[in-house]
Protein backbone atom coordinates (compact mmCIF):
# COMPACT_ATOMS: atom_id res chain seq x y z
CA UNK A 1 0.00 0.00 0.00
CA UNK A 2 1.19 3.25 -0.84
CA UNK A 3 0.07 7.31 -0.94
CA UNK A 4 -0.22 10.40 -3.32
CA UNK A 5 2.97 12.65 -3.23
CA UNK A 6 1.88 14.63 -6.13
CA UNK A 7 -0.99 15.69 -8.42
CA UNK A 8 -0.08 17.59 -11.94
CA UNK A 9 -2.24 18.34 -15.02
CA UNK A 10 -1.21 19.95 -18.18
CA UNK A 11 -3.42 22.16 -19.67
CA UNK A 12 -1.78 22.31 -23.30
CA UNK A 13 0.02 19.69 -24.42
CA UNK A 14 4.11 20.07 -23.98
CA UNK A 15 3.22 23.75 -22.97
CA UNK A 16 2.98 23.77 -19.18
CA UNK A 17 2.33 21.97 -16.20
CA UNK A 18 0.50 22.99 -13.00
CA UNK A 19 0.19 21.12 -9.47
CA UNK A 20 -2.91 20.44 -7.67
CA UNK A 21 -4.10 19.81 -4.10
CA UNK A 22 -6.23 17.09 -4.85
CA UNK A 23 -9.10 16.61 -8.32
CA UNK A 24 -12.25 14.68 -8.87
CA UNK A 25 -12.26 12.32 -11.33
CA UNK A 26 -14.94 11.30 -13.71
CA UNK A 27 -15.05 7.45 -15.22
CA UNK A 28 -13.62 6.82 -18.77
CA UNK A 29 -12.56 10.76 -18.47
CA UNK A 30 -8.66 12.26 -18.37
CA UNK A 31 -8.09 14.67 -15.08
CA UNK A 32 -10.05 17.61 -15.58
CA UNK A 33 -8.19 20.28 -18.33
CA UNK A 34 -5.45 17.65 -18.63
CA UNK A 35 -4.00 17.97 -22.17
CA UNK A 36 -7.24 19.89 -22.83
CA UNK A 37 -5.38 21.84 -25.81
CA UNK A 38 -2.78 21.29 -27.92
CA UNK A 39 -0.47 22.90 -30.81
CA UNK A 40 -0.88 21.65 -33.85
CA UNK A 41 2.35 22.85 -36.20
CA UNK A 42 2.21 23.93 -39.68
CA UNK A 43 2.85 19.92 -40.57
CA UNK A 44 0.06 18.56 -39.03
CA UNK A 45 -2.47 16.15 -40.72
CA UNK A 46 -5.37 17.40 -37.84
CA UNK A 47 -7.49 20.54 -37.42
CA UNK A 48 -8.56 19.44 -33.93
CA UNK A 49 -12.30 18.27 -32.67
CA UNK A 50 -11.06 14.80 -32.52
CA UNK A 51 -7.76 12.91 -30.67
CA UNK A 52 -4.59 12.81 -33.17
CA UNK A 53 -1.39 11.09 -32.59
CA UNK A 54 1.73 13.48 -31.07
CA UNK A 55 3.26 13.99 -33.93
CA UNK A 56 0.84 16.51 -35.25
CA UNK A 57 1.45 18.82 -32.14
CA UNK A 58 4.84 20.89 -31.06
CA UNK A 59 6.56 19.21 -28.29
CA UNK A 60 9.41 19.25 -25.98
CA UNK A 61 10.94 15.85 -27.64
CA UNK A 62 11.42 18.27 -30.72
CA UNK A 63 11.75 21.66 -28.77
CA UNK A 64 13.32 21.50 -25.28
CA UNK A 65 12.54 24.83 -24.23
CA UNK A 66 9.05 24.29 -24.17
CA UNK A 67 9.53 21.53 -20.84
CA UNK A 68 10.29 24.69 -18.52
CA UNK A 69 6.84 26.45 -19.01
CA UNK A 70 4.68 26.51 -16.42
CA UNK A 71 0.93 26.96 -15.88
CA UNK A 72 -2.42 28.63 -14.10
CA UNK A 73 -5.58 27.68 -14.89
CA UNK A 74 -8.17 29.98 -13.84
CA UNK A 75 -11.13 27.68 -14.75
CA UNK A 76 -13.96 30.61 -13.71
CA UNK A 77 -12.94 32.47 -16.59
CA UNK A 78 -11.78 29.67 -19.20
CA UNK A 79 -8.17 31.30 -19.15
CA UNK A 80 -4.56 29.96 -18.62
CA UNK A 81 -1.41 31.94 -17.35
CA UNK A 82 2.23 30.77 -18.61
CA UNK A 83 5.32 31.45 -17.48
CA UNK A 84 8.92 30.44 -19.04
CA UNK A 85 12.33 31.98 -17.14
CA UNK A 86 12.96 33.27 -20.78
CA UNK A 87 9.69 34.90 -21.18
CA UNK A 88 7.23 36.85 -19.70
CA UNK A 89 3.73 35.71 -18.10
CA UNK A 90 0.94 35.51 -20.48
CA UNK A 91 -2.53 34.78 -19.73
CA UNK A 92 -4.77 34.17 -22.81
CA UNK A 93 -7.98 32.45 -23.70
CA UNK A 94 -7.49 28.88 -25.61
CA UNK A 95 -10.84 29.09 -27.11
CA UNK A 96 -10.24 32.49 -28.84
CA UNK A 97 -6.84 33.61 -28.54
CA UNK A 98 -5.06 31.15 -29.34
CA UNK A 99 -2.42 33.01 -31.69
CA UNK A 100 -1.36 34.83 -28.68
CA UNK A 101 0.19 31.46 -27.72
CA UNK A 102 1.84 31.10 -30.98
CA UNK A 103 3.28 34.16 -30.54
CA UNK A 104 4.30 33.53 -27.42
CA UNK A 105 6.02 30.44 -27.76
CA UNK A 106 7.69 31.49 -30.88
CA UNK A 107 11.40 32.48 -29.47
CA UNK A 108 11.47 28.84 -27.58
CA UNK A 109 10.56 26.81 -31.16
CA UNK A 110 14.06 25.58 -33.24
CA UNK A 111 14.95 27.05 -37.01
CA UNK A 112 14.39 23.85 -38.23
CA UNK A 113 11.27 22.56 -37.32
CA UNK A 114 7.85 23.10 -38.18
CA UNK A 115 6.46 25.90 -36.66
CA UNK A 116 3.47 26.20 -34.29
CA UNK A 117 0.34 27.02 -36.02
CA UNK A 118 -3.06 26.65 -34.50
CA UNK A 119 -4.30 25.70 -30.45
CA UNK A 120 -6.41 23.05 -30.93
CA UNK A 121 -8.60 20.78 -28.73
CA UNK A 122 -9.44 16.71 -28.41
CA UNK A 123 -13.19 17.59 -28.39
CA UNK A 124 -14.57 15.91 -24.96
CA UNK A 125 -11.42 14.42 -24.13
CA UNK A 126 -7.60 15.16 -23.37
CA UNK A 127 -4.96 15.28 -26.29
CA UNK A 128 -2.93 12.79 -23.91
CA UNK A 129 -0.03 10.47 -25.93
CA UNK A 130 -2.17 7.32 -25.51
CA UNK A 131 -5.13 6.68 -27.75
CA UNK A 132 -7.13 6.40 -25.17
CA UNK A 133 -8.14 8.75 -22.09
CA UNK A 134 -5.28 7.88 -20.37
CA UNK A 135 -4.37 8.94 -16.58
CA UNK A 136 0.17 8.73 -16.17
CA UNK A 137 0.50 7.30 -13.05
CA UNK A 138 4.41 7.13 -11.16
CA UNK A 139 6.46 5.87 -8.86
CA UNK A 140 9.16 8.03 -6.80
CA UNK A 141 11.01 4.99 -6.00
CA UNK A 142 11.32 4.02 -9.60
CA UNK A 143 12.31 8.00 -10.10
CA UNK A 144 15.05 7.73 -7.40
CA UNK A 145 16.67 4.01 -9.43
CA UNK A 146 16.98 6.32 -12.39
CA UNK A 147 18.54 8.87 -10.08
CA UNK A 148 20.82 6.24 -8.60
CA UNK A 149 22.03 5.09 -11.77
CA UNK A 150 22.85 8.37 -13.21
CA UNK A 151 24.23 9.39 -10.09
CA UNK A 152 22.43 13.07 -9.57
CA UNK A 153 19.18 14.11 -8.78
CA UNK A 154 16.20 15.03 -10.83
CA UNK A 155 12.97 16.55 -11.00
CA UNK A 156 10.03 14.13 -11.12
CA UNK A 157 8.47 17.03 -13.31
CA UNK A 158 10.17 15.91 -16.24
CA UNK A 159 8.18 12.72 -16.66
CA UNK A 160 5.13 14.88 -16.88
CA UNK A 161 2.81 12.79 -15.00
CA UNK A 162 -0.29 13.03 -13.23
CA UNK A 163 -0.59 11.21 -9.85
CA UNK A 164 3.20 10.35 -8.35
CA UNK A 165 2.33 7.44 -5.64
CA UNK A 166 5.10 6.91 -2.66
CA UNK A 167 5.22 3.92 -1.02
CA UNK A 168 5.70 0.76 -3.41
CA UNK A 169 8.58 -0.77 -5.15
CA UNK A 170 11.09 0.30 -7.56
CA UNK A 171 9.29 -0.82 -11.07
CA UNK A 172 6.51 -2.33 -9.44
CA UNK A 173 3.95 -0.59 -11.35
CA UNK A 174 4.77 -2.24 -13.72
CA UNK A 175 3.06 -5.47 -12.40
CA UNK A 176 0.32 -3.30 -12.20
CA UNK A 177 -0.84 -3.75 -16.05
CA UNK A 178 -4.87 -5.50 -16.51
CA UNK A 179 -5.08 -4.79 -12.10
CA UNK A 180 -7.00 -2.33 -10.96
CA UNK A 181 -5.48 0.38 -8.56
CA UNK A 182 -8.28 2.17 -5.86
CA UNK A 183 -6.37 6.06 -4.90
CA UNK A 184 -8.61 8.34 -2.70
CA UNK A 185 -12.12 6.92 -3.43
CA UNK A 186 -11.27 6.43 -7.13
CA UNK A 187 -10.59 3.46 -9.15
CA UNK A 188 -8.46 3.20 -12.08
CA UNK A 189 -7.34 0.17 -14.38
CA UNK A 190 -3.62 -0.14 -15.24
CA UNK A 191 -3.63 -0.51 -19.35
CA UNK A 192 0.07 -0.35 -20.42
CA UNK A 193 3.48 0.96 -19.62
CA UNK A 194 4.48 4.01 -20.90
CA UNK A 195 7.78 4.30 -23.33
CA UNK A 196 9.37 7.80 -23.34
CA UNK A 197 10.78 10.20 -25.58
CA UNK A 198 13.51 13.13 -25.75
CA UNK A 199 11.34 15.34 -23.66
CA UNK A 200 12.57 13.55 -20.60
CA UNK A 201 16.13 14.44 -21.55
CA UNK A 202 15.25 18.35 -20.20
CA UNK A 203 15.68 20.20 -17.51
CA UNK A 204 11.81 21.55 -16.60
CA UNK A 205 13.58 24.28 -14.63
CA UNK A 206 15.89 25.39 -17.70
CA UNK A 207 14.31 24.04 -20.64
CA UNK A 208 18.29 22.43 -21.25
CA UNK A 209 18.59 19.12 -21.95
CA UNK A 210 21.12 17.65 -19.39
CA UNK A 211 20.22 14.46 -18.42
CA UNK A 212 20.43 11.16 -20.44
CA UNK A 213 17.08 9.47 -18.95
CA UNK A 214 16.54 7.38 -21.94
CA UNK A 215 20.43 5.70 -21.90
CA UNK A 216 19.92 5.06 -18.41
CA UNK A 217 16.55 3.17 -18.71
CA UNK A 218 17.95 1.20 -21.76
CA UNK A 219 21.42 0.47 -20.35
CA UNK A 220 20.64 -0.03 -16.60
CA UNK A 221 17.07 -1.03 -16.54
CA UNK A 222 16.82 -2.72 -19.87
CA UNK A 223 13.66 -1.01 -21.28
CA UNK A 224 12.55 2.68 -22.58
CA UNK A 225 9.44 2.39 -20.06
CA UNK A 226 8.70 5.00 -17.15
CA UNK A 227 5.20 5.27 -15.34
CA UNK A 228 1.99 3.77 -16.31
CA UNK A 229 -1.40 4.75 -18.65
CA UNK A 230 -4.53 3.77 -16.48
CA UNK A 231 -7.96 4.46 -17.36
CA UNK A 232 -10.28 5.60 -14.50
CA UNK A 233 -12.85 2.87 -13.85
CA UNK A 234 -14.89 4.47 -10.97
CA UNK A 235 -15.47 8.27 -10.59
CA UNK A 236 -14.09 9.41 -7.34
CA UNK A 237 -11.85 12.30 -5.22
CA UNK A 238 -7.94 12.43 -5.20
CA UNK A 239 -6.48 14.17 -2.65
CA UNK A 240 -2.64 14.30 -1.47
CA UNK A 241 -1.46 11.86 1.15
CA UNK A 242 -4.45 9.45 -0.18
CA UNK A 243 -4.41 6.15 0.01
CA UNK A 244 -3.16 4.01 -2.68
CA UNK A 245 -3.84 0.53 -3.08
CA UNK A 246 -3.95 -2.68 -5.65
CA UNK A 247 -7.03 -4.22 -5.72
Amino acid sequence: MGHVTALWRHPIKAHGRESMDRVTLTEGQTVPWDRRYAVAHEAAKTTGGEWAPCANFSRAAKAPSLMAITARVDEAAGKITLSHPDLWDMTFDPETQGDKLIQWVRPLMPADRAASAKVVTAGPRGMTDSPFPSIAIHSTTSHKAVEGRLGRSLSTERWRGNIWLDGFAPWEEFDWIDKTLRIGSAELKVRERITRCLATTSNPDTGYRDADTLGVLNDAFGHQDFGVYAVVTKSGDISLNDTAQVL
